[in-house]
């Protein structure tokens, strides 16, 4: 490379937390920040890294699209039989990281995922635009395909089928819902002396708050 990646750095001076300015429930703190991050019109504020693991140890990240917090969990869709789909079904531990530059802030989270009901799903995805629907019938995701025709010709096919009908989930598509035992909010701050606040699920539904090391 010609750029000299090294130098490539930058200070963080939008804000800071403190103690007592964080909520006793991580929800209620995530949900305040992630309505900060909308009306901030950061890019992608619902987009999240989510990381699973496969067979053999071996950690995977992707990034999909946050769709509803409900009950004290995440909740996202996809493909059960992509690669994250199958990992999943062998190990339900799961990462989510939010991460939101414009605000120099990141979320990051550990739990469980399990799928949703296959009425949330179905509710989920009657709200989808049209062509997601048809795609998430006709996408083998994350397999290997001949070219881009292939897809296309599928979608059209798909698309005419369902010409004038309601277009309906397909079995091996629908949502997952991360419940949490770890949640740590990082505020980047300057000097690299960032703020960080862990909430860890305790075995009486308590959460636990602690400052962390930068």
């Amino acid at each position: 490379m010609k750029t000299d990646i090294r130098n490539i750095r930058r200070e963080y001076s939008r804000g800071g937390l403190t103690r007592k300015n964080m909520s006793e429930n991580p929800f209620i703190q995530f949900q305040q920040w992630l309505e900060e991050a909308i009306n901030a019109e950061v890019n992608e504020p619902t987009a999240v890294i989510v990381g699973t693991v496969s067979e053999d140890g071996r950690p995977s990240t992707r990034c999909v699209l946050l769709k509803e917090l409900r009950d004290g969990e995440f909740i996202f869709y996809t493909n059960y039989e992509s690669r994250k789909g199958k990992q999943l079904a062998n190990s339900p531990y799961i990462s989510l990281t939010f991460l939101w530059h414009e605000l120099e802030r990141q979320v990051h989270v550990e739990g469980i995922a399990t799928k949703v009901s296959p009425e949330v799903s179905d509710e989920y995805f009657k709200t989808r635009p049209y062509k997601s629907r048809i795609g998430a019938r006709i996408s083998p995701q994350s397999q290997p395909i001949s070219g881009r025709m292939e897809i296309m010709q599928a979608f059209l096919r798909e698309s005419i089928r369902f010409a004038g009908h309601e277009v309906k989930r397909p079995e091996n598509w629908g949502g997952y819902a991360v419940t949490p035992n770890r949640i740590e909010f990082w505020q980047g701050r300057e000097s690299r002396l960032h703020d960080r606040f862990l909430y860890t699920l305790q075995s009486d539904q308590s959460w636990k708050i602690e400052r962390l090391a930068p």
